[in-house]
């Protein structure tokens, strides 16, 4: 780049003054420095653009190299598992051919057959074995009334000698 010390911008500014003048000077000397200052912010932006494709760049490659990564897993998983199927399906064709009835031989430990059944308890059964001191302390309800018998229960009493409705 070009150096610029303190005497060579005082010799370029005492030529300025002779040459421009000093009524226009100023003038001149504020466009020149907006000049000066989007020439800066152009190479900047360029700057700024040209890193940004190289972190593109090397983003994209190494993109593709984790793609490569797991289609090597994913192939060398296929491999595996077929490789495992084909010996499991050997070794069950193998057993089968050994053994007379030409059956497999082979009952699985989840069978229905000897599965033993844990099922739940119902909800009454639950309920039932609760102690009756238990559900009145926590307000559990004992039985289902009706809204008629719900409001009928709750509904204010009427005086003595008249109905509800006089």
């Amino acid at each position: 780049m070009i150096d610029l010390g303190i005497s060579k911008l005082a010799l370029i500014g005492a030529v300025a003054l002779i040459v421009i003048g000093p009524e226009r000077l100023p003038k001149v000397a504020r466009t020149v420095g907006a000049l000066v200052g989007r020439a800066q912010r152009y190479i900047n932006d360029v700057k700024a653009e040209v890193s940004r494709e190289v972190e593109l760049e090397e983003l994209r490659k190494m993109r593709t190299e984790f793609e490569e990564a797991a289609r090597d897993v994913e192939r060398t998983i296929h491999k595996e598992v077929s490789e495992q199927t084909q010996a499991l399906n050997e070794a069950l064709s193998g057993e089968s051919h050994a053994e007379p009835g030409g059956g497999t031989g082979y009952v699985p430990s989840w069978d229905a057959a000897h599965k033993v059944r844990t099922g739940r308890k119902s909800w009454r059964v639950k309920q039932g074995a609760r102690p009756l001191w238990f559900k009145r302390q926590q307000n559990v309800r004992m039985w289902a009334q009706s809204g008629a018998a719900r409001v009928k229960r709750h509904r204010p009493a009427a005086g003595p000698g008249r109905s509800f409705f006089d």
